[in-house]
């Protein structure tokens, strides 16, 4: 395989893997916005439409590949999704504790 042939392969896997990190990001808007509002406050965290604002604007930042502010959103993402979404679950549902 010829290294330009690899460098264009990189490009195309790099760019599907930043879409579907933006495409994540309005997913977990739309699933913020359908969060009950109390339960951000209840855990702590900003209100539900800071952090609406704040996947909405991460996903656009990283569909448009911006150099540093993509890895920023991609943060913003990851934490709403690995620590954000699962307190607010465990709040609704009642398993809340030490």
């Amino acid at each position: 395989m010829h290294p330009i042939e690899i460098l264009n392969w990189y490009s195309f896997v790099e760019a599907g893997l930043f879409l579907l990190v933006a495409v994540a990001g309005l997913v977990g808007a739309v699933l913020a916005a359908m969060t009950r509002e109390d339960a951000f406050p209840a855990g702590d965290r900003q209100g539900k439409w800071v952090w609406v604002g704040l996947l909405v604007l991460s996903a656009l930042v990283v569909a448009t590949h911006f150099p540093f502010l993509s890895w920023a959103g991609m943060v913003v993402i990851g934490v709403y999704f690995f620590d954000v979404r699962p307190q607010l679950k465990d709040i609704i549902s009642g398993n809340y504790g030490w």
